[in-house]
């Protein structure tokens, strides 16, 4: 009987002299390419260059070694198929039975600043892609690895029964062309972008990285996961670290990614309160704990059992308040804590603590929007844009003062981040209501009015101003603004019924601009 043969080729060379040694034990010729001939070598492992297999020297500088029948016949050649034995043997190729390749880092590259296109280019492996598709292709009888990860229970089942079951040969093969998939998908998406091709093109292909099981999905009987785009950038979600509390669940994830998004917005102290991936109380200031006081007081109701992300360090005069007050905190995102604040909240076994380095990174352009449609995806650009140039329109006898329309922004803020319908309305850096998600405009302008006047006061509302994510249909939205008390209303525009709002602003003294920009959030 024919010795076994294993091929080992690999960048990342976590683990393989191990691998190889104990393969060698089992009594496995080993060959391989490169510098995994060299590292063997040096480990003082017996090992064959793959050009003895071939007759054939390595060739443009390494471009090609394994791309050769005497490498791809052992490896393909179906062990159960009589002519397909009788053929090799006929032609002097031996079976390869293991195959181990990682590929070349073209992830890595593509990831360093400044890379260039050749250098890019250079990382594109061709004969590892080959040699693990080949592997995979016949996972009857080849054992194919990508990861390092898997060498220790690969030993374990050559130990234990002499091969590895069919099972975990199955199971490797699909991990193996999950990898070359991702490969081919980040290489057309940089190749595509260095060529021009546009962020929608005729195939999109994507890929994506597990990085954690959730405790469940958005509801109990529903399993989840988290993925990463594998060029996540800083300050993305995917990075955030967790110091404390249970793990996350796929809501959780999902409220931490509408928060941060928006307190992304401002860049003064901002602490943003998030319950159902809907924005309920968000507050700026000069320091993060009376930011954090402003987002809790403007709805306590709504903050119990939400998410709280502040884009400053959490110290301990603000843990101090966040343990004290009587909502239950469900998670708090912040770049940091100080060592004080992470002792006197940790004292809360419920909540958890997370960390983001780089929050003030906003989603980079060319950023992907996706929603699952039954039998297909719906993809746009991200909504990267908060006011377009020129965007104050005044369209009412009445201008907006400086104040009213530093309020106005604020409240723009909000509703950009609020599910459609949407109406937000601020004040000195405060939201004060909130309505989200409603079937027509005048149910969310109410709902946020009343949602100020239980949390604040009905006199609080005097000379705020109010945002609509998307135009007034009618004018009883700008009635209810004026009989609240609301100066300033800040909206796209665009209704056939445009003249009837801003008549009746006229009538109250609202000053009203039209940004001739939208924000639904479907």
């Amino acid at each position: 009987m024919a010795k076994a043969r294993a091929l080992l080729s690999v960048y990342d060379k976590t683990g393989i002299a191990e691998f190889a040694a104990e393969l060698a034990k089992l009594g496995y010729e080993i060959i391989s390419t490169g510098g995994t001939y060299k590292h063997l070598k040096e480990a003082g492992i017996e090992v064959k260059e793959v050009s003895e297999v071939t007759g054939f020297p390595e060739a443009l500088d390494g471009r090609v070694k394994t791309l050769h029948p005497a490498v791809h016949a052992g490896i393909l050649a179906r062990r159960g198929d009589k002519s397909h034995m009788d053929r090799i043997k006929e032609l002097g190729i031996t079976p390869v039975d293991i195959v181990v390749n990682n590929l070349y880092p073209f992830k890595q590259t593509i990831s360093k600043d400044n890379v260039t296109l050749q250098e890019a280019i250079e990382n594109i492996d061709i004969g590892g892609p080959s040699m693990l598709r080949a592997a995979a292709k016949n996972f009857e009888s080849v054992t194919v690895i990508t990861d390092p990860a898997d060498y220790a229970p690969v030993l374990h089942e050559l130990n234990e029964n002499g091969d590895t079951s069919v099972e975990t040969r199955s199971k490797l093969a699909a991990k193996a062309f999950a990898r070359t998939a991702q490969y081919d998908a980040l290489i057309a998406s940089y190749l595509g972008k260095q060529a021009g091709i546009g962020m929608l093109p005729d195939i999109l292909t994507l890929t994506y990285e597990k990085i954690q099981d959730m405790r469940y999905g958005e509801n109990p009987h529903q399993k989840g996961a988290f993925y990463r785009e594998p060029l996540a950038g800083k300050g993305m979600l995917t990075n955030v670290r967790q110091l404390h509390g249970k793990e996350l669940s796929y809501n959780n994830v999902n409220d931490l990614h509408g928060a941060l998004e928006l307190c992304r917005e401002f860049d003064e102290p901002t602490a943003v309160a998030s319950k159902h991936s809907n924005p309920c109380g968000v507050g700026s200031a000069d320091n993060i704990c009376d930011a954090y006081m402003k987002a809790y007081t403007s709805d306590p109701t709504s903050v119990y059992g939400g998410v709280i992300v502040c884009n400053r360090e959490i110290d301990a005069e603000t843990a101090v308040f966040m343990s004290k007050n009587p909502s239950l905190l469900d998670i708090i995102l912040a770049p940091s804590f100080s060592d004080e604040a992470f002792k006197i909240l940790a004292k809360k076994k419920n909540v958890r603590l997370m960390t983001l380095a780089g929050m003030e990174n906003k989603m980079p352009d060319g950023a992907y929007d996706f929603k699952k449609v039954s039998g297909g995806l719906l993809v746009q650009e991200a909504d990267n844009t908060l006011l377009p140039d020129n965007w104050l329109n005044v369209v009412t006898s009445r201008k907006p003062t400086d104040k009213e329309i530093e309020d106005m922004i604020f409240a723009w803020k909000l509703v950009k981040y609020a599910k459609s319908n949407g109406i937000a309305i601020g004040k000195d850096k405060q939201s004060l209501g909130i309505g989200p998600g409603q079937v027509n405009r005048i149910w969310p302008t109410i709902q946020a009015i009343e949602h100020a006047k239980e949390s604040l006061g009905a006199d609080i509302l005097k000379g705020a101003a109010l945002a609509s994510d998307a135009f007034f249909p009618f004018d009883d939205c700008a009635t209810a603004a004026a009989e609240a008390g609301i100066t300033a209303i800040i909206q796209p525009g665009g209704s056939l019924n445009d003249k009837a709002s801003i008549d009746e602003c006229d009538k109250f003294g609202i000053a009203m601009v039209f940004t001739g920009m939208r924000h639904f959030r479907h």
